[in-house]
C-alpha cells in the first residue's frame, strides 16, 4: 500500500499494556517489531513508521472519544468478552482498548485500514464514534473504509483451526513467527491437524485444518481454491503440507535474513523511530488542535 497511499505504519506498545509485561521485553519487543515490519519491506523512505508512545495526540484523542462512546458498546465487542472469559481480573484498559484503536486511526484521518476480519467490528467502532463525532460538532473526520485482503485476511492456527493464529496462544505449535528457523516453520505444517480424508479441497465447515492452509498457500502464490485444488488432485495431504512448507520458508527467509541484520543496528532503528515520530506528531497535533477546538477548550 506504501506505493498507492500516505502510509503510517506504527509499533502499538500502548495496547501492549492491556496485558501484564516485563518492562525491558517490551522495549526489546518494540524494537523487534520495527525490524520485521521494516523487513517485511516497508520503507522508511516511503512510509512513516513510529512507535504510538513517541506521539502526543493518541491517548489524548482517546480521551475525547471515549465521552462520545456507549459503555454497553465497549462491552459487546467479541474480542473483549473472549479475552475477559479467559483472565480472572480484566483491567479497564482492555474494554477501553477499542476507542484507543479508533483514536490511532482517525488521529491521521486515515481514509483506508488494513485489517484481518477479527478487527472489522473495531473499525465499525471507529466510524460510528467518527460519524458521533462530526454530527455532535462539525464534519471533521473521514469515515474510515477497511481494507482486507483477499486471502489470509484470518489465518486460523495450525493445531485448533477453529481459533485464529496468536502470538498469545499457549499452543504456540499452532502459530508461525515471521522470524522462525525454517526447520521449525517446516515442522509445524507438516504436524497441522487436518482430517480423515485425503481430498485438497475448500471446505471451512468439514475441513477447517485444510481450509487453512490453503488460505495460507493462496496468500503466497496468489493462487485461487480452485487451482490449489487441482494442483493437488489425486495427491495427499503429505505432498500437500510439503508444498505449503516449502512456499511458507521461502517466503519467510529473506525476511528473516533482512530481520538479523536490522536488529543488529539500533543506532539506525533509532533514527529510523526518531524521524518517523517528528513526521507523526505533525499530523497528530493538526487533529489534535481542530478537536480541541472543536469540543470547546481554549488553546
Amino acid at each position: 500500500m506504501q506505493d498507492d497511499y500516505q502510509c503510517y505504519y506504527f509499533i502499538t506498545n500502548q495496547h501492549a499494556i492491556t496485558l501484564p509485561k516485563v518492562p525491558a521485553e517490551l522495549r526489546q519487543n518494540t524494537y523487534s517489531c520495527l525490524a520485521q515490519y521494516m523487513a517485511c519491506g516497508i520503507d522508511p523512505a516511503k512510509s512513516t513508521i513510529f512507535v504510538q508512545s513517541h506521539v502526543i495526540g493518541h491517548t489524548e484523542l482517546a480521551w475525547v472519544l471515549s465521552c462520545l462512546c456507549p459503555l454497553g458498546q465497549l462491552e459487546r465487542m467479541t474480542q473483549f468478552k473472549d479475552k475477559a472469559k479467559k483472565q480472572i481480573s480484566v483491567n479497564a484498559g482492555l474494554l477501553y482498548y477499542p476507542v484507543l484503536m479508533a483514536a490511532d486511526i482517525l488521529l491521521y484521518n486515515a481514509n483506508v485500514v488494513p485489517v484481518g476480519e477479527d478487527q472489522k467490528q473495531h473499525l465499525e467502532l471507529t466510524r460510528d464514534l467518527a460519524e458521533k463525532f462530526n454530527a455532535t460538532f462539525s464534519p471533521t473526520f473521514n469515515i474510515p473504509e477497511p481494507f482486507i485482503g483477499k486471502a489470509g485476511a484470518r489465518v486460523m492456527s495450525l493445531q485448533n483451526p477453529a481459533s485464529k493464529m496468536s502470538k498469545s496462544d499457549p499452543n504456540q505449535s499452532g502459530t508461525i513467527e515471521l522470524i522462525e528457523p525454517a526447520a521449525s516453520v517446516r515442522k509445524k505444517i507438516m504436524s497441522a491437524v487436518t482430517d480423515s480424508e485425503s481430498s485438497v479441497r475448500a471446505d471451512p465447515v468439514a475441513k477447517p485444518g485444510i481450509t487453512n492452509l490453503m488460505s495460507i498457500y493462496s496468500a503466497i502464490t496468489g493462487k485461487s481454491n480452485q487451482q490449489i485444488e487441482d494442483e493437488f488432485a489425486g495427491k495427499g495431504y503429505g505432498d500437500f503440507k510439503k508444498t505449503v512448507a516449502d512456499a511458507v520458508v521461502a517466503a519467510l527467509d529473506p525476511v528473516r535474513t533482512r530481520y538479523e541484520e536490522l536488529i543488529k543496528n539500533k543506532d539506525y532503528l533509532d533514527e529510523v523511530l526518531k524521524a518517523g515520530s517528528a513526521a507523526a506528531q505533525k499530523t497528530a497535533f493538526k487533529t489534535l488542535d481542530k478537536v480541541y477546538r472543536k469540543v470547546g477548550f481554549p488553546k
